[in-house]
């Protein structure tokens, strides 16, 4: 026990009361008296906190407030905003900066389109709630009960992994609009992203919630952070794949898209492999993941052994640019494998014999 801790029997009285003492050294160092106010709250799954009434963190904690003027670039805005939102505030306000002479600014149409743009596209559960000349409030209304980080990261996946699907059907079929749809459901990745991150950030800090969210420990919330940056690769690529169908305008047919398909069909299966041992906690199938995952180099050799037939030097070009993107979705699969494996390496460690 340190210097600063003490012992205290907790009493028990009147019919549903208990009460503990606190040292008076406590109180009298704290400028606390006979009636002042404490509030008393739960820290983790096993503590307590008592804070002095009036300097515990009241509901402006919750509040940030940020101003800007009309020569912060858009993206400089955005990413404000962002960073509010992973900080994990209920309620943000942008406001026009007040200039020397006391003269409020205005935001610009530019910023408060991008700001609006951020909120509907990838700031999962937030909603503007004022817009007007004094400035913009965005409140944070999704909470944990309604969609879990499980449930966050499982709609995520499954939304990559179609997008991945509908970019190589858009090379098939030189399908430009399927191909913008693509592109604009990375959008929706994000968001799961982000707000999967926000979470992770409040189990770190808060043992309660850590437990609530079926982490075993911080460590594991770190891990997880980086399986959604994977994730979130996996769906930048199905975006760059598309962006083909785009650019050149012509499909990719016959034997040589087939070989294509085949590897990106397994890219996802090893993905799959990855993400149910995760899901499942399980060492032995992440080590199958990470070693299943090499065997994309025999996809890729069978594409290239059909480019060596093919005379369209500008088709070949972009085929290998496609492959690239494919082989890339394995290698974060075994990315993925590899940290459910650190996760995990204290379930095989065999405990000494007492």
């Amino acid at each position: 026990m340190s210097s600063d801790e003490e012992t205290r029997k907790i009493q028990f009285t009147g019919k549903s009361t208990y009460i503990v003492s606190l040292p008076k050294k406590w109180v009298t160092d704290l400028g606390l008296k006979q009636g002042d106010r404490v509030s008393v709250g739960r820290q983790g799954i096993s503590g307590l906190k008592i804070i002095p009434y009036s300097t515990r963190r009241k509901d402006e904690s919750d509040v940030a407030t940020i101003e800007i003027d009309q020569y912060n670039e858009k993206s400089s805005v955005v990413r404000k905003l962002v960073a509010l939102y992973f900080l994990r505030f209920k309620t943000i306000n942008i406001k026009p900066k007040i200039d020397q002479y006391g003269k409020a600014g205005r935001i610009t149409p530019s910023q408060r389109i991008g700001i609006r743009d951020a909120v509907k596209k990838i700031l999962m559960g937030c909603e503007i709630t004022a817009d007007s000349s004094d400035g913009i409030t965005i409140q944070v209304l999704i909470n944990l009960v309604e969609l879990s980080v499980d449930g966050a990261f499982k709609r995520m996946m499954l939304l990559a992994k179609s997008m991945q699907d509908d970019a190589l059907l858009a090379i098939k079929e030189g399908d430009e609009d399927l191909a913008k749809e693509v592109i604009n459901s990375d959008d929706d990745v994000d968001r799961f992203g982000f707000y999967i991150t926000r979470q992770l950030a409040i189990a770190i800090e808060n043992e309660h919630m850590l437990k609530e969210m079926g982490f075993e420990n911080s460590r594991d919330c770190l891990g997880y952070r980086v399986i959604i940056k994977n994730i979130e690769r996996l769906a930048d690529h199905a975006v760059r794949i598309s962006r083909d169908v785009l650019d050149y305008k012509t499909p990719i047919k016959g034997k040589i898209f087939d070989r294509i398909r085949e590897m990106s069909d397994f890219a996802i299966s090893v993905i799959d492999d990855a993400c149910l041992a995760l899901f499942k906690k399980d060492y032995e199938q992440a080590e199958i993941a990470v070693k299943k995952s090499i065997d994309i180099q025999k996809y890729e050799k069978r594409v290239a052994d059909n480019l060596k037939t093919n005379k369209n030097e500008l088709e070949n070009y972009r085929i290998r640019r496609i492959v690239e993107n494919v082989r890339r979705i394995a290698e974060y699969a075994s990315d993925i494998g590899e940290i459910v494996l650190n996760m995990n390496i204290e379930k095989i460690i065999k405990k000494p014999k007492i």
